[in-house]
């Protein structure tokens, strides 16, 4: 199974509703491998080597190891299909 990991400012509201999204998208397309699991913006370092990408709510001042997601895209819908690719590629 494949992590994604999903961070906002607070950890809760935001991240919560991104991470319901995602797993609702890619489970229409089945890909029930795909874990989506909201972390603490604090604990996002530590989560970064157990997951395959980062759903990131707010701006990202530093680079990371895994491709980055913009999860704005899952809360306007605009260009919500192409960071939903990302994800799955990352998890390929």
């Amino acid at each position: 199974m494949k992590k994604v990991i999903v961070a906002c400012g607070s950890g809760v509201a935001t991240s919560q509703t991104v991470a319901s999204k995602v797993t609702r998208l890619l489970k229409e397309r089945n890909l029930d491998d795909i874990k989506v699991e909201v972390v603490d913006l604090k604990s996002v370092d530590s989560h970064i080597k157990s997951s395959a990408a980062y759903i990131a709510i707010t701006k990202i001042e530093k680079q990371y190891s895994i491709p980055v997601i913009n999860g704005i895209a899952f809360l306007t819908g605009i260009n919500m299909e192409a960071e939903l690719q990302k994800i799955i590629d990352a998890c390929k």
